[in-house]
């Protein structure tokens, strides 16, 4: 999840913007991450997701393959705009992975879990990538359960857990486009603990323990739905 699919690597070339994601990003192992949970990769060919409403050109396949190491005509991008089903599909589908990067941030040792499972509702396809923006956020933030399977003692799990869902940041509570709108539409300036589930579920596989936190907020996902 963390090497791959969370939208890490900012592409921003020329009047280009986009988030990229995908193995391309282990290839590139450029952002800090890597230098904490390794698994970089040297391919032969490589494939990525960007999130933009527009296509890549030129300088942008060779800006990747400069940094991959991937010849351009190797590189398979998938390139999708949040208003659109397959943007809408691929940023939901990220629950399990904006667990684990809050439990980087965090400073939780994610080589400690074993196995994950998340879900979150998938909203109505946006009018525009900004209203996209908003449902796919506040469809993980509000509506995302994670189950996370791990090994370890109970008291670091009972210590981490209150801190990881939504639930822990002060921004908690409105619809995302609203905290967006106060930030400036900055993400930078969102406090960062907002980015995660509603619910995170700890299993432990050595002591057979259950840690739960957080809730659903299913009045936030309606407004922000439009349902």
């Amino acid at each position: 999840c963390l090497a791959s699919q969370y939208a890490g690597w900012q592409l921003s070339i020329d009047d280009f913007f986009g988030m990229g994601s995908g193995p391309m990003r282990a290839a590139a192992g450029r952002e800090p991450l890597f230098e904490v949970i390794g698994c970089t990769e040297t391919p032969v060919a490589c494939v990525g997701t960007i999130e933009c409403s527009q296509w890549p050109d030129e300088p942008v396949v060779a800006s990747i393959a400069e940094k991959t190491g991937v010849a351009a005509d190797q590189i398979l991008l998938a390139v999708a705009p949040t208003a659109s089903q397959a943007g809408t599909v691929q940023v939901v589908a990220r629950s399990v992975e904006t667990a684990l990067h809050k439990l980087h941030e965090l400073e939780f040792d994610v080589s400690r879990v074993v196995s994950g499972f998340g879900s979150a509702p998938l909203p109505p396809v946006a009018e525009d990538d900004l209203s996209g923006i908003g449902r796919t956020n506040d469809a993980i933030l509000y509506g995302g359960t994670v189950t996370l399977w791990v090994t370890g003692d109970d008291e670091s799990l009972a210590e981490i857990g209150p801190r990881v869902p939504s639930s822990a940041s002060e921004a908690h509570g409105q619809p995302f486009l609203t905290v967006f709108a106060e930030a400036g539409h900055d993400f930078y300036q969102i406090d960062p603990h907002l980015f995660s589930p509603a619910v995170i579920r700890f299993l432990n596989i050595d002591t057979g323990r259950v840690h739960n936190f957080g809730q659903v907020a299913p009045d936030i996902l309606v407004e922000s739905f439009g349902i």
